[in-house]
């Protein structure tokens, strides 16, 4: 099949193909994005709970993970927040800004930022095939002048998220990161958190690796049967599963060991220190003489986390039936577990549950002006596929936008 100029293809539906091929249509380049679910933007559709966390206001390269973090640079300097709120605009698609710089449609629905995406890009021509798996990547490049591989990760398996673009840049000697699931739950090995499934609070996580402690975040914390998930545990969850990857992988080159302990520490309190929450307990003790420590407890955290809480530490619930019972020792005992509730982490709960993934195409393969392969001429890669990955907070989605663009303002030129 002979060759037609101005002819570009793009591989995936999501967020940076779908950026970038509005951009190149817009620019009167014949666009055709091959999709392989029946649908384009799943992603989006399931993004924020529904709601779409678009894009952040304070974007830098200290958002991202990677090899290269300062990849995403001159992508976000072409289209940072400003230029994204414009091109929204644009479109009709008005934006709620939070004052801690996180983004939202004005809709408050994801639903509206794909639907919006989608037939922007059909108005101006942009030609879609869903349902469309690629599986031969050069003979896109024999057919068209530019191919885009937009592919996303392995991230959230069950809406089509795969290894595709990974195989694809290896056709043409590109090396790949390991991949890894970022912004995931975790599993822990504990016999009580399963006691705790559906318990839900707002505390503190403290990460450790080789007993060292490594970053420190606060949020919700929801205890599930396999572990923890909840805002709190997704943010550290990168370094956690960075570190856990490594273990497993003997050729890895980090400088952890091949059997890196990962441990978190809950500090189920973070507004109380040892002395103010010891002398809580001790005060309620003193005033309600007939209360169980389990009544104590569950003025301070929900009663199942509670309860277990006191089944870690084997203090029977109704333990303390009055004042005198209850010694400064064992006071110190459970403020102590409250704050700095000690838990392993032998597990991520998997790419299917993970919102991203980190690792992917090296950075160091592209030129990060254009997204251009340097192994292969007209050949780009924009997106997940890449090895960069983003705090939660609408910074993947402002990579993924500002990489797509990159490569429409390439194309064009």
């Amino acid at each position: 099949m002979s060759v037609t100029k101005n002819k570009v293809a793009i591989v995936g539906g999501g967020a940076s193909g779908l950026l970038c091929a509005i951009f190149c249509a817009r620019k009167s380049w014949h666009v055709e994005i091959f999709e392989q679910n029946n649908k384009c933007a799943k992603k989006i559709l399931v993004s924020g709970n529904g709601r779409c966390n678009i894009t952040n206001t304070n974007l830098s390269s200290n958002d991202f993970f990677g090899e290269n973090p300062s990849f995403v640079n001159d992508a976000l300097k072409n289209f940072g927040f400003k230029e994204f709120e414009k091109f929204a605009q644009d479109i009709g698609l008005l934006l709620d800004i939070k004052e801690d710089g996180r983004v939202y449609p004005l809709s408050n629905e994801a639903k509206s930022v794909a639907k919006l995406l989608e037939e922007v890009a059909k108005n101006i021509g942009v030609v879609f095939h869903t349902e469309t798996k690629i599986t031969d990547i050069k003979a896109l490049l024999k057919t068209y002048d530019k191919v885009v591989v937009a592919t996303g990760s392995e991230a959230a398996s069950h809406l089509g998220g795969n290894s595709d673009g990974q195989s694809f840049a290896k056709l043409f000697g590109h090396t790949i990161i390991p991949t890894y699931p970022s912004l995931v739950q975790l599993h822990l090995s504990s016999k009580i958190t399963h006691k705790m499934s559906g318990a839900k609070t707002f505390g503190e996580v403290t990460l450790f690796i080789n007993n060292k402690k490594d970053s420190t975040c606060r949020g919700d914390i929801l205890f599930t049967d396999y572990g923890v998930s909840g805002f709190a545990i997704l943010d550290i969850s990168q370094k956690a599963s960075v570190a856990l990857m490594n273990s497993w992988h003997p050729k890895s080159t980090s400088s952890l060991s091949l059997t890196a302990h990962v441990e978190i520490f809950i500090n189920l309190l973070p507004n109380f220190n040892a002395q103010t929450l010891t002398e809580h307990i001790a005060k309620i003790a003193f005033h309600m003489p007939k209360f169980t420590l389990l009544d104590i407890l569950i003025g301070l955290v929900p009663i199942k986390i509670a309860s277990s809480l006191l089944d870690d530490l084997k203090i029977p619930h109704a333990h303390a039936k009055n004042s005198s019972q209850i010694d400064t020792k064992l006071v110190k005992k459970i403020a102590n577990q409250m704050l700095n509730w000690r838990f392993e982490v032998k597990d991520t709960h998997g790419f299917r549950h993970a919102e991203v993934s980190g690792g992917g195409v090296n950075t160091s393969e592209i030129n990060p002006k254009t997204m251009e392969s340097l192994k292969q001429k007209n050949l780009y890669f924009c997106g997940e596929v890449l090895d960069i990955v983003g705090k939660r907070g609408g910074y993947n989605f402002a990579f993924a936008w500002a990489s797509g663009y990159t490569v429409a303002k390439d194309i064009t030129n």
